[in-house]
């Protein structure tokens, strides 16, 4: 039982915090600063409060990138510290009629909070090793994004400099990448000898086979319709230099993330890559936004966790249809999307469930949702148990 149990609520320049006993009688309520100065002072506070820092649970809503500070220097100092999310604490709020909003109010609010709930939520405090693994995780998905968005940039122009070009070959292999910083338009394609083209599409490109020639694409350029743009082709070639770098970038970060996962989590790892689809790219980013399965009491709690919990509305004889809460982890849930879908095209066991909830009426992306939902029953029960996977225990 904590003696002491204190809510914050963070701001980019100051924090307010509230002490609360664990009877609920308010010990303490302050400002501070967001710099070492304030940190110093609000653990004279803390300390001064008669109680053990051991003793001692705090907690803050997540705000993007201003709370990580302030929670790192807590937990290094050995006090209990969570991170909940604003959805519950605004929910919880709602309680009061009164409409009065200040940031010691909210902090208030916070410990509250906690003090109600503080035995369900004071496992989700988590080592420096795992927020590590988290922000790795969040930068790799982010660059991700940006890959996307950048291909879809780089189509976009294409589409007007040389829209014949995406009918001939994959855009996106490093072949055709080098070769399209050269020639970025059907213009200067044109302009090429047949030999300097097909030298362009040689390189010591691993893993890429040409499904087309040189004289595909000076075929395809002669009768193009494209419009001939110099500065169009100036930000192909700047687009294309721009996803190279990504790419570049997201393969050192995916092998950093992979050995700080197999460090911390290496078994944890070993029991999730035993299922056939699930690779190191889902299984490490699931990892990191789940942290201990111990947290959980139940594979319902986790789907609620990740938002892939259902939301009914229902009042009286009416019933709306059931639609997924998306309340939860976004990152989670992404992570989870994308271990689904890969289980579902190279596992037979997975495929097989997916392809019955079809049969029974299920529209694809309903009963892709439902082979998520079995997905994370096996896998919390494979954690919990430290087991492998086994299709006879699975079934």
């Amino acid at each position: 039982m904590y003696r002491l149990l204190v809510g914050v609520d963070v701001s980019k320049d100051f924090f307010s915090a509230a002490g609360l006993d664990e009877e609920g009688k308010e010990h303490f309520a302050g400002t501070y600063e967001m710099n070492s100065h304030g940190f110093s002072e609000f653990l004279k506070v803390l300390s001064s409060q008669g109680e053990r820092l051991d003793q001692m649970i705090v907690a803050m809503e997540s705000t993007g990138c201003y709370h990580i500070n302030l929670f790192s220097f807590l937990s290094s100092q050995g006090i209990r510290t969570v991170v909940v999310n604003p959805l519950l604490i605004s929910n919880f709020a709602k309680l009061s009629l009164r409409k009065t909003k200040t940031d010691k109010k909210d902090a208030l609010t916070i410990a509250r909070f906690l003090l109600d709930h503080h035995e369900e939520i004071s496992q989700l405090s988590i080592s420096q090793d795992h927020q590590d693994l988290r922000d790795l995780s969040r930068e790799r998905e982010s660059l991700c994004h940006l890959i996307a968005a950048t291909k879809v940039e780089i189509k976009r122009v294409l589409r007007t400099t040389f829209p014949e070009l995406e009918s001939i070959g994959n855009l996106y292999t490093g072949v055709m990448l080098r070769f399209l910083q050269q020639y970025p338009s059907a213009r200067l394609v044109r302009g090429a000898k047949l030999k300097a083209i097909a030298k362009a599409l040689k390189g010591p490109y691993v893993g890429d086979k040409l499904t087309f020639t040189a004289e595909d694409i000076v075929k395809a350029a002669q009768s193009s319709v494209a419009v001939v743009s110099p500065a169009k082709e100036i930000i192909v070639q700047g687009k294309i230099a721009t996803l190279l770098h990504l790419k570049e970038r997201l393969e050192e970060l995916t092998k950093l993330l992979i050995d700080l996962c197999k460090a911390t989590r290496v078994e944890d790892l070993k029991i999730l890559q035993s299922i056939k689809g699930v690779g190191p790219n889902t299984a490490v980013p699931f990892l990191a936004e789940v942290g201990e399965v111990k947290n959980f009491t139940s594979s319902k709690k986790l789907l609620a966790f990740a938002g892939l919990d259902p939301s009914i509305h229902q009042s009286g004889k009416f019933t709306g249809a059931s639609k997924l809460s998306k309340r939860g982890n976004r990152h989670l849930r992404r992570a989870i999307y994308l271990m689904t879908t890969s289980v579902v095209s190279q596992n037979i066991f997975f495929k097989t469930y997916f392809l019955r909830r079809k049969k029974e009426g299920l529209p694809p992306p309903k009963a892709l949702f439902a082979v998520a939902h079995k997905l994370i029953r096996v896998i919390f029960a494979m954690l919990s148990q430290r087991t492998c996977f086994n299709v006879k225990e699975a079934i």
